[in-house]
């Protein structure tokens, strides 16, 4: 249903559009498809977002980024960050610094592209982000845009010269230092390369967790039959689209003397861990804690990795991975992903989620309650609503006393902390239960400030969840 909004954006593009006609604009399509091009350009911006602006502003940045794409070789992304000025480039951006960004369309994009923009501290204010169909010559020069109207056919064969594309205007905070200008185009080359080798190495990650399991059957580890089916259960639940991944490398543990030295496999790496690592003879030596913990001899190791994700998300990686063993069953390796658990991981009953689904039963086994009886229910009910990622990580003889606190907390008028480290002691988990009555903005930055301050922690990184009780 069309607004007065609606009817003012499409005569302030009108007007914007009569300045390609008028020849006030130039570097930009001919003027006869200025029109269809700037359409096309702010097709999906909200009308709130653009129609206290001009017609020259409008024109300016839609033909600021037509000239940024006129030139770009396949597989790169072409990175833009300025202040546009009415003195200089013939229009302004309300005096904020603008973010070009022309690439190939890709998953994870936005996402990543803001995610890193507010990493940063910067305030994003306004997003543009057209999807266009383009021809390129085999240079990458820009001969065609194709607009709106000849996009929209479904199931319609493309030529294999024409591409779709995103081009993102992003304008933040006004930006004056050039050394800071150039470390936000830095950092977004890295976070596009990023997105990009984990967007084309997709399929070969779930084709490398559905080869793993195959393994797994063909050549099964020294290890309880329980863990084999749980394991290959969850490598075969992740890949179906409850894991997001980023990232796969293999390794090899050896001895160099005394240390023991987890080395990557060279050729082995996909996305974001494609490129070959530091093989020098220092490189990959274990503290002593992470080097028990590398032989010891179970399947698998779920944690979070030292490194937040570039791509999707601003969050620690979550780090699966598959130990691999010589024929005497000693711990020879590794297989790593590195990803994000998908929002379907976090929704999903655990009674259908591997391996954690086993933890629950032990929980409830070790606490000595029926299943079906009201306090089994209660504290089965306890772990549905525990982190998702703490019921990964925590070993069962830590759950157990924990979960069963909780259950036993949950009626009462009580502050209870329980605090966890991590498997190889970089991070400490901190769970705080306090009645839903209590909890303010105020009191979770005064519960952080304690915990960074007792803990000597260097940041802190918080979810606040509310039940019931």
């Amino acid at each position: 249903m069309r607004t007065t909004l609606d009817d003012s954006k499409d005569e302030l593009i009108a007007k914007a559009a009569e300045l390609g006609s008028d020849r006030k604009g130039s570097g930009g399509p001919p003027g006869t498809s200025s029109e269809q091009f700037l359409r096309s350009y702010f097709r999906h911006v909200a009308p709130d977002d653009i129609i206290d602006r001009s017609p020259e502003d409008l024109y300016g940045a839609a033909m600021s980024q037509f000239r940024l794409a006129t030139h770009r070789p396949q597989g790169t992304a072409n990175i833009r960050v300025f202040t546009p000025s009415v003195s200089e480039h013939g229009w302004s951006a309300n005096g904020h610094t603008v973010v070009e960004v022309v690439t190939d369309d890709m998953p994870f994009l936005v996402d990543s592209v803001t995610m890193e923009l507010n990493e940063q501290s910067r305030s994003v204010h306004l997003v543009v982000h057209p999807q266009l169909l383009v021809r390129r010559d085999v240079t990458g020069e820009l001969q065609e845009i194709h607009t709106s109207e000849e996009q929209d056919g479904p199931g319609k064969d493309k030529p294999h010269d024409v591409f779709r594309e995103s081009w993102m205007h992003i304008e933040i905070d006004r930006e004056t230092d050039p050394d800071d200008v150039e470390r936000i185009e830095q950092a977004l080359g890295k976070v596009l390369l990023d997105v990009r080798e984990a967007v084309e190495d997709w399929e070969r990650m779930h084709a490398q967790a559905r080869s793993i399991v195959e393994d797994l059957e063909k050549n099964p580890p020294p290890l309880p039959e329980h863990e084999l089916t749980e394991g290959k259960a969850l490598l075969e639940w992740l890949a179906d689209d409850h894991f997001t991944f980023l990232g796969y490398r293999e390794y090899h543990l050896d001895k160099v003397g005394e240390d023991d030295v987890l080395r990557a496999v060279p050729g082995t790496g996909y996305g974001i861990l494609r490129a070959d690592q530091d093989m020098s003879p220092t490189f990959g030596k274990l503290p002593p804690l992470v080097a028990a913990k590398a032989r010891e001899k179970t399947l698998l190791v779920l944690a979070k990795a030292n490194s937040k994700a570039t791509v999707h998300r601003p969050a620690h990686l979550d780090y699966i991975g598959v130990k691999t063993f010589d024929e005497s069953g000693e711990v020879v390796g590794e297989r790593r992903f590195l990803g994000l658990f998908s929002s379907a991981a976090y929704t999903e009953s655990l009674t259908r989620i591997p391996v954690i689904r086993d933890k629950a039963k032990q929980v409830i086994d070790r606490a000595g309650f029926d299943p079906l009886s009201h306090t089994g229910k209660a504290l089965m009910d306890v772990l549905e609503t525990y982190p998702r990622d703490e019921l990964f990580q925590t070993p069962i003889d830590e759950l157990v006393p924990i979960a069963e606190a909780v259950l036993h907390t949950r009626d009462r008028r009580q502050v209870r902390l329980f605090v966890r480290r991590d498997v190889y002691g970089r991070f400490l988990s901190c769970l705080v239960y306090l009645p839903r009555d209590r909890y303010t903005t105020a009191v979770r930055e005064r519960i952080a400030s304690i915990l960074k301050t007792q803990l000597h922690g260097e940041t802190v990184e918080y979810t606040a969840r509310v039940s019931e009780s």
